[in-house]
C-alpha cells in the first residue's frame, strides 16, 4: 500500500499506511524535517495499517530527535494495529504519551464490547 503523511493543520499531520521497514528510508528524513516546522508536531496515528519493528524505531527515534531540538511531538490516535505491537513489546513506557492499552489484544475483543 505504502504510506501518506498528510498535513491536516499547522503542525499537524495525520499518517496513513505502512509504518514498516519497506518505507523507513522514505520515512525517515520526512519526518526529521517535520521537526524543522516548528517548536511542536503532532502526528495522528488513527491510519497506521501496519507497523514493524522498523516502523516502531522510527517512531522512537522521532521522540528522541523532537527532545534533542527542544521540539514538542505529541502522537496521538494511535490505531489498534499500533497499539497491538506497542502492548506485545511492552514499548508503552517509551513513548510517553498516554495510552491505553487494552488487557488483550484488540483483534481479540469481540467487536462492539469497547
Amino acid at each position: 500500500m505504502g504510506f501518506e503523511l498528510v498535513p491536516s493543520e499547522a503542525g499537524k499531520f495525520r499518517f496513513i499506511g505502512e509504518l514498516c521497514v519497506f518505507h523507513a528510508e522514505q520515512l525517515k528524513p520526512r519526518l526529521l524535517s517535520m521537526l524543522k516546522e516548528g517548536d511542536a508536531l503532532e502526528l495522528d496515528l488513527a491510519g497506521v495499517q501496519e507497523v514493524d519493528t522498523a516502523g516502531l524505531q522510527l517512531l522512537l527515534m522521532l521522540k528522541r530527535e523532537a527532545a534533542e531540538r527542544d521540539v514538542s511531538l505529541t502522537l496521538v490516535n494511535h490505531s489498534e494495529e499500533l497499539l497491538n505491537v506497542i502492548g506485545l513489546l511492552n514499548l508503552s513506557q517509551a513513548f510517553g504519551d498516554p495510552l491505553v492499552l487494552p488487557a488483550e489484544p484488540v483483534s481479540e475483543v469481540p467487536h462492539g464490547s469497547r
